[in-house]
């Protein structure tokens, strides 16, 4: 009798284990123009990324950012140690998009599950900000430059919207947050831009 219910009591946990890794694989998204570190990472554009290049869609962490989410130095990786090598600020050395002040930026998403959406908001660094320093909310504005509400709706699986870029000169960091309408996640990803 005691082996049978150790078998069982394995086989559910097992099971349980399945369903949560494959709910967790599902739910993610991440920015690919202008191209973000964890995207960077997956085309294999620099070395040394650790996980995330298998899975650029799992940057998540809580929401309500910036006054919680992912601590400062944090921020790139949305808290998640797994993912501590998007905030390595690798001597400001991340491939860098190149944009212009005050033009029409396109920002892209691709996601793997379309979770239903409070709204996307994107920050950037502040002028005179140090490229060779982990991302901190000191560095950046503190207010998004562009938020687009999508009022609980789902977003298909590839979603672009375009907001003007504010004036700025030089290397900077685009922080992207996708907030997640019925969790406590938003999902997090940083783009490195040249002006």
């Amino acid at each position: 009798m005691r082996k049978r219910f150790t078998a069982a009591t394995v086989g559910l946990v097992m099971a349980g284990a399945t369903v949560v890794a494959t709910g967790t694989a599902n739910s993610h998204g991440y920015t690919d123009g202008p191209i973000s570190r964890q995207k960077v990472c997956a085309n294999g554009l620099v070395s040394g990324c650790g996980n995330i290049q298998y899975e650029p869609q799992s940057v998540e962490g809580f929401k309500g950012f910036p006054a919680q989410g992912p601590s400062d130095g944090t921020i790139c990786a949305g808290g998640l140690g797994q993912f501590a090598q998007l905030d390595d600020p690798r001597g400001g050395n991340w491939p860098a998009t190149s944009v212009s002040s005050g033009a029409t930026q396109s920002f892209n998403w691709r996601f793997t599950a379309r979770h239903r959406t409070t709204d996307f908001k994107y920050y950037i660094t502040k002028q005179g900000w140090d490229p060779t320093k982990k991302l901190t909310r000191a560095s950046l504005e503190s207010q998004p430059f562009l938020t687009v509400p999508f009022n609980g709706q789902q977003p298909p699986s590839t979603l672009s919207h375009s907001g003007k870029l504010p004036t700025r000169t030089g290397k900077h960091v685009i922080l992207a947050v996708w907030t997640v309408h019925d969790t406590p996640m938003a999902f997090y990803a940083c783009s490195d831009v040249k002006f």
